[in-house]
């Protein structure tokens, strides 16, 4: 079966390259998402039977300063990969990442029914791209949250900004497993602990320092943990 993995340079599309190595996954320069006629003559000329669809641009504070690049890198680049895929592989199985923080984070625990609400520009693209990866008749949304297993690349992590994370290599794990399942729909892949980012950081960064939202001028969920009326959640590896 042929796989597709777009934003494979990123550190969860490495991960998800080494579970499936015979996979094609182009660089940025390679596939161009956001020139639509690029992305047919890809689609068309290699036909992948599984897209998984990771490239976007998650930086928060820069989706809200730069909204035109943003709303092209999460949004255009989706419909332009998804009208190619119903153009030239309309059965294809659509995998699309999005996130927890489609949610507004002030209660948290959320499961697959409950309604989003962003608080950010860049929640609000990944939304938006849920409902274009829809589109697709076999379409698979997986909201997370995750980080890489590595060091912490700030100085401080929020004390009170919580979630069900999993490490990148993980949820590359428990994404294969949902895609041999042949999952549709919307499933929310967590973990089994609810941390703040704070001690998420500790595992791999001893000597960070805390922060609170206080500290910063930008519009972040709270609470960004999940949990799923489908699936049981996985578990956070410990182990750095």
């Amino acid at each position: 079966m042929r796989f597709l993995v777009t934003g494979s340079s990123g550190k969860l599309g490495k991960e998800l390259v080494r579970i499936f190595p015979e996979s094609l996954h182009p660089t940025h320069p390679e596939l161009e998402l956001r020139d639509r006629q690029t992305v047919s003559n890809y689609i068309a000329q290699r036909k992948p039977e599984v897209v998984i669809h990771l490239a976007a641009w998650t930086d928060v504070r820069s989706c809200e300063t730069e909204q035109l690049k943003a709303w092209e890198s999460n949004v255009v680049a989706t419909e332009n990969l998804v009208e190619a895929c119903q153009q030239e592989v309309g059965e294809c199985y659509f995998i699309y990442m999005s996130t927890a923080c489609v949610f507004r984070g002030d209660r948290g625990d959320y499961v697959e029914t409950d309604v989003p609400y962003p608080d950010n520009f860049y929640s609000l693209t990944k939304l938006i791209g849920e409902f274009i990866a829809k589109r697709m008749k076999n379409h698979l949304v997986i909201r997370a949250n995750f980080v890489p297993r590595e060091k912490w690349k700030y100085e401080r992590a929020f004390i009170d900004r919580l979630g069900t994370y999993l490490f990148a290599d993980d949820l590359a794990l428990a994404i294969g497993d949902v895609i041999n399942k042949r999952l549709t729909g919307i499933v929310h892949v967590a973990g089994k602990e609810k941390l703040s980012m704070f001690e998420l950081a500790r595992i791999t960064t001893p000597n960070i320092k805390p922060m609170t939202l206080e500290d910063i001028d930008l519009p972040l969920p709270r609470d960004m943990s999940l949990s799923s009326v489908r699936i049981k959640p996985y578990e956070l590896r410990r182990k750095v």
